[in-house]
């Protein structure tokens, strides 16, 4: 059963609004010192989440069980304003089960299942797919299909977030990789998953082979050493935003919902074709970076919202730039 695209939404007809968001919803088991506690995660939902809570209409895709941890997942998404699109039930809510060490940064371990039935999903500005669903069968060859019939004008970014435990081997993942970026406009990749990906590569390297695989704009994080982000016209290097971390979970997801609410505050339709100069590249760079600082400084995948963001953007100076 392949998909069909729904109707277009928006004000006006041919006007796309609003962001869907496809891949997986889980638990977060936090191990912390010995103490658990569970929170809704999983990068894709992190992601929906933060973006509702920058105020961004957005549609959710996934699968989770209706369970309480389900139930607890769907309550949390609500609470920014997500919609969630899901089929039949799963048996039960994936887990995650991150254990916390004296740095703050963690370890995970996954109990999992992905399926994702061949909806009629809504057309919209911005598609954002990635992580575990993009990559692990059989949901994933539905993930394919929805990014191969998006609508010529709908802005598609991609962060494949590596889990190598749930995923495939290191080649067929560098395959579906090189798919992903040839289709997405903007694809994120942390140092990590450069690592795993391409063994031995250099930033420049990784950069390189996203943008010729057809990227509009690649950005690879690196910690605490800040982040790059490349286009055909610019390229910048922006250092981490100051502050205290208290866990790095959720982190990327963070950082990946700056980029594409970045991305929607530009103006999607005007990166789909045209150039992404420098002063883009930065406006984006460091809304992503904010957003990435103000989630770590507090415990679990905890976003900020809109007026917390223009907070410290306010209170501080841009970020140098490194050309």
């Amino acid at each position: 059963m392949s998909i069909q695209p729904a109707p277009a939404g928006g004000a006006a007809a041919g006007v796309l609004t609003g962001v869907l968001v496809v891949g997986e919803a889980l638990i977060d088991v936090v191990d912390r010192d010995g103490v658990r506690s569970e929170h809704p995660g999983g990068s894709p939902m992190n992601v929906a989440y933060g973006l509702g809570r920058l105020g961004f209409p957005t549609i959710f895709a996934t699968r989770f069980g209706d369970d309480d941890r389900g139930r607890a997942i769907e309550a949390h998404l609500h609470g920014a304003a997500v919609q969630v699109i899901r089929g039949r039930s799963a048996c039960r809510t994936s887990t995650a089960t991150a254990r916390i060490d004296e740095t703050g940064s963690a370890t995970y371990e996954f109990a999992f299942d992905w399926e994702l039935e061949p909806l009629q999903f809504p057309r919209t500005a911005a598609l954002h797919v990635g992580s575990i669903g993009a990559f692990r069968e059989p949901g994933a060859t539905v993930v394919r299909q929805l990014v191969d019939v998006r609508p010529a004008e709908t802005f598609v970014s991609f962060d494949p977030n590596i889990r190598p435990a749930l995923i495939p081997d290191v080649e067929r993942s560098r395959e579906l990789v090189d798919w992903y970026s040839g289709r997405a406009h903007l694809v994120k990749l942390s140092d990590e998953d450069s690592a795993w990906l391409y063994p031995g590569a250099s930033d420049d390297e990784v950069l390189d082979r996203l943008l010729a695989n057809g990227a509009r704009i690649a950005v690879l994080t690196r910690g605490a050493e800040g982040s790059l982000l490349r286009s055909r016209e610019a390229s910048v290097s922006i250092p981490a935003a100051a502050t205290t971390v208290v866990d790095t979970i959720g982190a990327g997801d963070g950082f990946m919902t700056g980029l594409i609410a970045g991305a929607l505050e530009h103006g999607t339709l005007s990166l789909l074709a045209g150039p992404a100069s420098e002063e883009v590249l930065l406006g984006i760079g460091t809304l992503a970076a904010t957003v990435a600082a103000i989630t770590v400084s507090r415990a679990g995948a905890s976003p900020p919202d809109r007026r917390e963001v223009d907070a410290v953007l306010r209170a501080e100076a841009a970020p140098d730039v490194i050309r």
